[in-house]
């Protein structure tokens, strides 16, 4: 997956910039992004603090472990299930 070239907390520094009253193209021509990009970052991070930002890639995080560990057990019961299908 793509890194991409902001951290967290510098996108929602971007967003207090917009919210404290400096017009919305000013913002992202000031930083660089697209209309599309910014108001993307906009629905994901609009209302957060740097420490929600932190709990949130931790979840992130462990969501993605449990999926992972999901599909592999998954899968073991699948290979289970064919070896005493087969006897």
């Amino acid at each position: 997956m793509r890194k991409s070239r902001f951290t967290e907390t510098q996108v929602i520094g971007m967003i207090k910039e917009q919210e404290a009253g400096m017009p919305t193209a000013e913002v992202y021509r000031k930083h660089g992004l697209s209309q599309g990009t910014f108001y993307k970052y906009k629905s994901k991070f609009g209302g957060m603090e740097v420490s929600d930002v932190a709990k949130l890639r931790t979840l992130e995080d462990e969501n993605a472990k449990l999926k992972r560990l999901l599909a592999d057990t998954m899968l073991d019961n699948a290979v289970l299930k064919d070896l005493l299908g087969k006897n």
